[in-house]
């Protein structure tokens, strides 16, 4: 089976949420909702070092969407199977006609991907665009990116382009749902666990 995913270098992003803009307005995302989101995570100080002030002060941007894990835990915890994995390319969907929106997806998912709907009280994500891939075409974000920092396809072939990496912080251990994610790092990105930083926007309670 083809496993589809993401690759983002996160040297190249310079923060602009053009791939947000452009997911949202595909998606017609009403404020609030979003399926792909751009965040800044940063921190350092200045502090004295043998009468010499220094500072380490780093920032960088992290861009990120449902990853479309080999082991989702949204999959998991569905309690009406209305979270599934095509077999056909690894993307995990969603059956609205199953889905009761008991928002238990929201919950397990350490990438906030799974997004509620209140209109239609239903959950919603990031599909990979499979309309667009389907006729051939790239997903909105990876088009709309100035920088050309997101690309899509075969995870398999992007690892061997680009490593194996695919976490940073302020993102999850990725040994938790092995998303089908690889990143570059910025020379400020900072291993996970780290708690120097600040994520903003914060997490939406």
């Amino acid at each position: 089976m083809t496993q589809l995913g993401f690759f983002v270098d996160l040297s190249k992003c310079t923060g602009c949420k053009t791939c947000q803009v452009a997911c949202k307005d595909k998606n017609n995302l009403e404020v609030g909702r979003n399926f792909r989101r751009v965040s800044e995570y940063a921190g350092g100080d200045w502090k004295e070092v043998h009468g010499a002030w220094q500072q380490d002060v780093f920032a960088y941007y992290v861009s990120i969407a449902c990853n479309h894990c080999a082991k989702p835990a949204c999959v998991e915890v569905c309690p009406k199977g209305a979270l599934a994995k095509r077999a056909d390319n690894g993307l995990v969907l969603i059956d609205q006609q199953k889905c009761i929106g008991c928002r238990d997806c929201e919950d397990a998912c350490p990438y906030d991907a799974p997004q509620y709907n209140r209109a239609i009280r239903r959950m919603t994500k990031c599909d990979g665009c499979i309309d667009r891939i389907s006729a051939g075409a790239q997903p909105s974000c990876v088009d709309a990116c100035p920088q050309r920092a997101i690309e899509f396809g075969d995870v398999a072939e992007l690892r061997r382009q680009h490593g194996s990496l695919a976490a940073v912080a302020p993102l999850a251990d990725a040994a938790t749902t092995l998303p089908s994610l690889v990143l570059k790092p910025s020379r400020n990105s900072r291993p996970v666990g780290d708690t120097r930083g600040t994520v903003y926007p914060p997490k939406a309670e």
